[in-house]
Parts: C-alpha cells; structure tokens; sequence
C-alpha cells in the first residue's frame, strides 16, 4: 500500500442511498449491470484506460475510479440527462473525488473528458435495456420489398419526394421512388456495383448516384429530369462506398475511405471536377455527408473505437475530428432539416437504429427507434419537420421509417 497512500487519505464512502437525493425514473426503467457496463468498457473502450495510464494512473486504481463513476450513474441519472448534466451533478455530490486525479498529477482536462466519456457509454447502456419501442413521434417501419445486397441510398429533390437507391442480386443499380402518393416498381439502372450507392439532389429533377466499381473506381449517374447518363469513371481507389452531398446548385462534394483508411475528397465545382484530397483520419466505415447551407458540410464516419467521428467544413477550413461515442456496429447516415440541424442514425447493439441529434447548440444523447436492421441506414429530410430512414432488413427488403409531415 505504500505506492498508493491515498486510499488512506481518501476512503472510499458508502454508498449513497437513494432517497438521498431522489431518482423519479428508478422505478420505471431496467437497469444494467455495473459488470456489465465495465466489460464494454473493457473491451470496447481500452482507450479510455490508456489515456489515464498514460497520465500516470495505475490500472487497479483506473478500475476503480471507472466503477465508483458507473455505480454513479446506473444509480444516480436518467437517460434524459446528457453525460456533461450527470458529471457536472457527480462533481457537485461527490466533490473528494477529484482529489484521486490531483494526487496522481493527472490534470483537469483529462479527468473531465474521459469520466465524461464513461458516463456516457454507461447512459448508453441504460439505454439498451429499455424496453424496446419506436422513437417519440415515428411511424412503425414498413417494407418495400426487393431484394437488396446492400445498404440503400436516398435522395429528395422536391416536398414528398423520394428516390431511393441499392445494390440488386446481379449487383446493378435499382431504383425506387415515392411520387407524394404512392411507391413505384424496382427499376435497374445497370452497372456492376462492389459497394452501396451514394445519392444526393441539387435541385428540382435532378439527381447524382456514385457507386463503387469492380476497379474500386469511383462512379458516377445522373437523372437530367427526362433521362438517366451513362456511368462515367471518375477514378481513385476506394476502399468503401462513397458518400455525396451538395452545397448549392451544380457543386457536390464526394466523400470516400481511401488508402490507410483516410477520407477523401472529390468535389464537381460547376464546371470540372477537382482533384482527390486527403483529410485524413482512420475510418473502419464508408463515410456520410451532409451539408446545410453554402459554406457548411458534415462528415461522419465509423472510428476505430467503434464510435462515431465527425468533421466540419465551416467556409474556409476543416476542424480536427472529434468524437460523439456510441458503440456503431454500421456506417452512419445523416440528414438536416434546417440549418444547423443535424440527425445522425446508426445501426447499433442489437441491429436497432439509434439516433444523435444536434439541435444548433449542443448533442442529444442516444436515442433508441429500434427496428432491425441488416445494414447501414440511409437517412434523408425533405422539409423542416420532416426525416425518412430506410435500411435493410432481415429479409433483405427495404425498411423504411419515418417522423413528421
């Protein structure tokens, strides 16, 4: 014990009870358990470990900082507190326990990021095991039929319109779409796809879908507003499928993991398409992309923690990636309703659909809308109160959800 005198300084309390406090949703959720939340963090999340051992910390003692920190929350929190709400409340409740972190030299910055973190994974958790129900305000799923071998894509160039694509059983390009009544037939567009197509729109009849090819090129079709284009090559080598979004009228930007899986970039800038730009990072999926006005696009993608990184075009630079957590066992989706808007679906534990939002000024937690899915989603907003998700499904159908008018 002499390596570690500040268990003699800093016992460790009893526990506090609940009436302490007060918990209103103790009695209307499942909770699980401490152990279990510890082993996902054990073995999902070692980062959080390396970061403190690299700070100094021991592990025995990162083990039981990280278990005091749960036991916390699972007790302690609702899971319509943000992680940042319940830290902030730990803090105030607990206020010795920075002590720990002060004794070791391991600053501020870092007990705050990553004891936020571990909140957050076990928030998670309670999450999962509520009872499964779709989100506040969505339909049921429905199925469209077909026969997918991949994740679809979706596009929407007017009010109640939707074009929705994926890969068939002969690996071309099929394509359905909603009119503001009713769904077409499947149509086949053609092509020998290797990776799930990517769509976007620009403006009224139009449409762009890039694929990737059996070169591991990228492709690309457009919809002029009478007919479909040939498929034209436009190079790279891609190691996944590519993403596309659209910042004004004639631009797009074509986002997709490359070598050492980094992200790249090609952008049609009205005239000529532009050369490939690394942005680098790690990603372990293909990317998404959205863009909300002129100067603004987000990308998202799979990291190698399983969680989810984002990256942002602001006008004239891009940020550093930054993590959002969750455990994502797909690529994401994303789709903004208005500016500074964003919704960003993944198919997560489970196969269910769960949901990040960002409301202007910060991030929702996790939301669960269940399903069951066997892709990743593809998510589209085609007015201010309105977003559409479709996935596969477990029959390899197209599944489609959707909230508001």
């Amino acid at each position: 014990m002499y390596r570690y005198p500040y268990f003699y300084v800093i016992p460790a309390p009893a526990p506090i009870p609940m009436y302490q406090y007060g918990n209103p949703y103790l009695d209307t959720r499942q909770q699980v358990s401490a152990q279990a939340v510890m082993q996902r963090i054990r073995s999902e999340h070692s980062n959080l470990y390396s970061e403190l051992q690299q700070a100094g910390m021991n592990r025995q003692i990162i083990d039981y900082v990280f278990l005091f920190v749960v036991n916390y929350t699972l007790n302690q929190a609702n899971t319509n507190q943000s992680a940042a709400q319940v830290y902030r409340q730990f803090q105030r409740q607990v206020p010795w326990f920075s002590l720990l972190f002060t004794q070791m030299n391991v600053s501020q910055n870092i007990m705050d990021r990553v004891l936020t973190r571990v909140i957050e994974i076990t928030l998670e958790m309670m999450k999962d095991e509520q009872p499964e129900q779709p989100g506040q305000g969505w339909s049921g799923w429905e199925s469209l039929g077909g026969t997918l071998t991949s994740a679809p894509a979706v596009s929407s160039w007017q009010n109640n319109r939707l074009d929705v694509f994926a890969r068939g059983t002969d690996n071309a390009l099929y394509h359905i779409w909603w009119n503001g009544n009713s769904w077409s037939n499947w149509e086949s567009l053609g092509g020998q796809l290797t990776s799930a197509p990517a769509a976007v729109s620009w403006g009224p009849n139009r449409i762009d879908v890039f694929v990737r090819g059996t070169d591991n090129s990228l492709y690309h079709k457009w919809w002029n507003g009478s007919s479909w284009s040939d498929w034209e090559n436009l190079g790279g080598v891609l190691t996944s499928g590519p993403a596309v979004s659209s910042r004004r009228n004639n631009q797009l930007d074509v986002f997709v993991r490359g070598n050492g899986n980094r992200l790249y970039k090609k952008t049609w800038n009205g005239q000529r398409w532009e050369d490939w730009e690394d942005l680098g990072g790690n990603l372990t999926s293909e990317p998404a992309s959205v863009s909300w006005n002129a100067n603004r696009i987000d990308v998202f993608a799979r990291g190698q923690n399983n969680d989810l990184i984002h990256k942002w075009w602001n006008g004239n630079s891009w940020s550093n990636w930054e993590s959002l957590g969750g455990t994502l066992t797909s690529a994401p989706a994303v789709s903004s309703r208005r500016p500074n808007r964003l919704e960003v679906f993944a198919r997560g534990t489970g196969n269910r659909l769960y949901r990040r939002e960002w409301n202007g000024s910060r991030w929702s937690n996790w939301e669960n809308i269940g399903g069951n899915l066997n892709s990743a989603p593809a998510a589209v907003s085609w007015g201010p109160n309105r977003t559409d998700v479709f996935a596969r499904g477990q029959n390899r159908d197209l599944i489609h959800i959707w909230r508001g008018q």
